[in-house]
């Protein structure tokens, strides 16, 4: 029996045309795909959530082919990120599990980029907001695409579900220009610089 039943799942786009400034030549992207499941261990504890976090690598593929196809293709990602809203039957290491299978996903559907994948994850009631934090797929300390986005759903989790979350992105912030290091400067290759 599957350990993953999802009750619903959500797809939000976010086009940023300006921010008070001039317009870029392509608008910023940022998109979140959500899924709301039951979760299998509310109520107790499991002392071994491995099985849950394998299973969940299917949804993960799911939700990050489906940010890429509405991104406009893998050549169009820069940004990355995760997120789990735990609800308050459940523990934070039920919203834990998405670290590997969410982050793995998304690494295997964008060609295994390096940089680590930020995360975010809470116990809450159903209606919570998240910030997801992004950054660049290939190197952590691109300060140009540390941005977010929020995600939420107004009847989600429930207290015996979870919401997990997969946010992607076609670039930086619009206006940056706070220095560090930039995309064209990236070299080491480990995800890092």
């Amino acid at each position: 029996m599957s350990l993953i039943e999802v009750r619903k799942r959500n797809l939000t786009i976010e086009t940023t045309y300006h921010e008070g400034g001039p317009a870029p030549s392509q608008p910023l992207k940022l998109a979140a795909a959500c899924a709301v499941i039951r979760n299998p261990y509310a109520g107790r504890y499991e002392a071994d959530l491995m099985p849950f976090m394998a299973e969940l690598r299917s949804l993960g593929s799911d939700l990050a082919s489906e940010l890429v196809a509405a991104l406009g293709g893998v050549e169009q990602v820069e940004v990355y990120g995760k997120g789990a809203i735990v609800g308050v039957d459940g523990e934070l290491e039920h919203g834990a599990v998405w670290h590997e299978a969410g982050g793995w996903a998304m690494r295997e559907v964008l060609g295994q980029p390096k940089a680590i994948v930020p995360a975010s994850k809470a116990v809450a009631s159903a209606g919570y907001r998240m910030m997801i934090p992004v950054h660049y797929i290939h190197a952590c300390y691109v300060r140009s695409h540390f941005t977010g986005l929020e995600i939420g759903i107004v009847d989600a989790p429930r207290p015996r579900e979870i919401l997990f979350a997969l946010v992607m992105g076609t670039g930086g912030r619009v206006h940056a220009r706070v220095g560090g290091l930039t995309t064209d400067k990236v070299s080491v290759g480990d995800g890092q610089r």
